[in-house]
């Protein structure tokens, strides 16, 4: 069977006429070691050294040569919208108080996974609710290893001086 065993962020490399595409919803997109199929129906391993989020454009680098590029495969979701930026704020601060992932669009809107609770409530807080099939890319927490190539890196030793070791107790 194929392995993916490297990731290639897109831009950074050019796809030829033979690299075939697998389109992948978010759950096959967020995965470090999982069996998959390309567009042709045909098997490859994901086996990266750590978890990552593909996204669309990224290649997968094959072992023993070829390469795969992702394709976001459109799945429900829906983008909600406030009547103000402030009331937007108001309704991600919901979202996120329930640890929901999250995409921020261009427009300003929030896009979640389709969820009739969640849409009411959002709903219910006076947002615009579009429901429809489309990708899904929730962003990456501040901290977040799985977002290796798409964002910041803070990937160097440093002494915050917290004392880790010992628990204080009052006397």
């Amino acid at each position: 069977m194929r392995r993916a065993i490297n990731l290639h962020i897109a831009g950074t490399w050019e796809a030829d006429a033979g690299t075939v595409s697998a389109t992948l919803d978010l759950d096959q997109r967020n995965r470090r070691r999982i069996k998959l199929q390309d567009d042709q129906s045909q098997p490859f391993l994901l086996d990266l050294p750590k978890a990552v989020t593909l996204r669309q454009g990224d290649g997968l680098e094959l072992q023993g040569g070829g390469m795969i590029r992702i394709v976001e495969a459109p799945e429900p979701v829906a983008d909600a919208l406030g009547g103000s930026p402030a009331a937007t704020a108001r309704l991600a601060w919901h979202l996120g108080n329930r640890h929901l992932p999250v995409q921020i669009l261009g427009d300003g809107s929030i896009r979640f996974r389709a969820d009739a609770v969640i849409e009411a409530m959002v709903e219910g807080l006076g947002a615009a609710v579009k429901r429809h099939n489309a990708p899904f890319t929730p962003e990456a927490g501040a901290y977040d290893a799985a977002s290796i190539g798409h964002g910041h890196h803070h990937d160097h030793d440093h002494d915050h001086d917290h004392d880790h070791g010992s628990i204080r107790t009052g006397s």
